[in-house]
């Protein structure tokens, strides 16, 4: 007989079993459940780990499979608020916070800045700490990063970085975990970022090595990433073997790329900039033609809203684009961060292979 905790397994019911489920068996419940993610702040996924983001990506999987799938009722955040701090727009944001937060029985409340006095006639300070006395957790959307430093300082609950200028890190979950959907796993994939060096692309920069896939940037001249992040970007290259390519060419980007992805080249706050803007990107719109130096696998990624110039419609409408089912997983990886930082639960799924 084979013991592990309470449960004793016969030899003759394992002697079928696969290599990959032994390992699973012997190793995979209690190694997987050393990520230990309560309490954490979540305002750049550099922060994390290559086993935590998996961690995220797996309770995901498990939350959407049991909730949507199997139509279970799990009442995670019964009893918990959360905080939704917006400096800016949002509907993908906001309504996957919201609706993902009611769904596992928890109650948000949307603050703008018309709604409280953030900055105005109260401090940050004040605020985080105000907060921090009558909710769980604190969502912020907001221009400014060092806003959330600040707020991750005096805060005594988590922190989670809803969009600021540096970093959109629940973007770039809800994309890896289409691409795992849609792939079946991330390593070796090849991402394609064609466009603005924002902070969609940071959060990709700040991640994508950890988890195995290569990446290979687009931006015109004087539109590059942060200096930084750049160099945070190439250190992480060389830790875990992967390929990393910054160029001015989009179909040099494109190249054997599996996954072409783009964002808006005027982000809120950069409307005075626009003509400029869009004379610096010409030549950078994703189209068929930019596909086919991809490789034949290829799929589109676009975090939404989409402008035409960006990318086409015949890209965007095309059976290649997972932008819609992108766009749906901001809830269920929205719903991961916060059970993660919230509560005890652990994923029921079988960890998916990444």
């Amino acid at each position: 007989m084979l013991f592990s905790g309470r449960k004793f397994i016969s030899i003759a019911k394992l002697a079928g079993t696969s290599k990959h489920l032994l390992r699973q068996f012997w190793y995979g419940t209690s190694a997987q459940m050393n990520v230990h993610l309560k309490g954490r702040d979540l305002l750049t996924l550099q922060n994390y780990t290559a086993d935590e983001l998996k961690y995220l990506l797996w309770m995901a999987s498990d939350l959407k499979e049991r909730i949507k799938h199997k139509g279970e009722y799990l009442p995670l955040m019964q009893g918990k608020s959360l905080a939704m701090i917006f400096e800016k727009r949002s509907t993908r944001t906001r309504l996957s916070a919201e609706t993902g937060f009611a769904l596992l029985g928890g109650h948000s409340s949307f603050l703008t800045t018309q709604d409280i006095h953030l900055g105005t006639n109260e401090s940050l300070t004040d605020t985080a700490r105000v907060l921090s006395s009558m909710t769980n957790a604190i969502l912020a959307r907001v221009y400014n990063h060092n806003d959330l430093d600040l707020m991750v300082k005096e805060a005594t609950i988590p922190i989670i970085n809803g969009l600021s200028d540096l970093y959109h890190p629940l973007q770039i979950l809800a994309d890896y975990l289409t691409l795992q959907e849609h792939y079946g796993g991330l390593e070796g994939l090849t991402i394609a970022w064609i466009g603005d060096g924002n902070n969609v692309l940071q959060s990709f920069m700040t991640s994508a090595a950890k988890l195995g896939m290569h990446l290979r940037i687009a931006t015109p001249r004087g539109f590059e990433p942060d200096l930084r992040i750049t160099k945070i970007t190439e250190q992480n290259s060389r830790e875990y073997g992967t390929k990393l390519l910054l160029t001015t060419d989009p179909l040099e980007a494109a190249d054997s790329a599996n996954v072409l992805v783009t964002d808006t080249w005027i982000s809120m706050g950069q409307e005075e900039e626009k003509k400029e803007r869009l004379k610096a990107f010409q030549g950078y719109q994703i189209t068929m033609q930019t596909a086919k130096s991809a490789a034949s696998n290829w799929t589109f990624l676009h975090c939404l809203p989409r402008k035409p110039e960006e990318v086409d419609d015949e890209v965007f409408y095309s059976a290649r684009s997972l932008v819609f089912q992108e766009a749906e997983n901001r809830k269920w990886t929205i719903m991961a961060v916060m059970v993660s930082l919230l509560t005890d639960y652990s994923p029921q799924l079988q960890k998916p292979t990444f």
